[in-house]
């Protein structure tokens, strides 16, 4: 089992940054598949970003590429998403999710292991 708790949420004007973390802890997941999602009030939770297991591939939607970026620190257990030129569309609680199956995917399905979310909050 692994449990995944993020931080780094908040309140941010149009433009600014903020950084996600998802730590992991009960084992290391340094081999899992791991993912951002986010979900806005009213709607369905929304796929962000996915990083392999071993790092050597990273996918992102189309409404974050350029702005977001994955990382992570198998040191600490940790991933990130640094999140830049934010928008009031980026408004939603995001999610981190893992899973030591799933090669990559950006269906929330497909992940076992979630975080509780944490909220990101852009005014215009």
């Amino acid at each position: 089992q692994v449990q995944l708790a993020e931080s780094g949420g908040g309140l941010v004007q149009a433009g600014g940054s903020l950084r996600l973390s998802c730590a992991a802890s009960g084992r290391t997941f340094s081999t899992y598949t791991r993912a951002w999602f986010r979900q806005a009030p009213g709607k369905e939770r929304e796929f962000v970003a996915y990083m392999s297991g071993h790092g050597s591939r990273e996918y992102y939607a189309d409404s974050v590429k350029g702005r977001f970026t994955m990382s992570r620190d198998n040191a600490k257990n940790t991933m990130y998403l640094q999140m830049n030129s934010l928008k009031p569309e980026d408004t939603a609680v995001y999610y981190c999710a893992a899973d030591s199956r799933t090669v990559v995917s950006d269906r929330p399905t497909d992940y076992d292991y979630w975080g509780q979310g944490t909220q990101v909050t852009v005014s215009s």
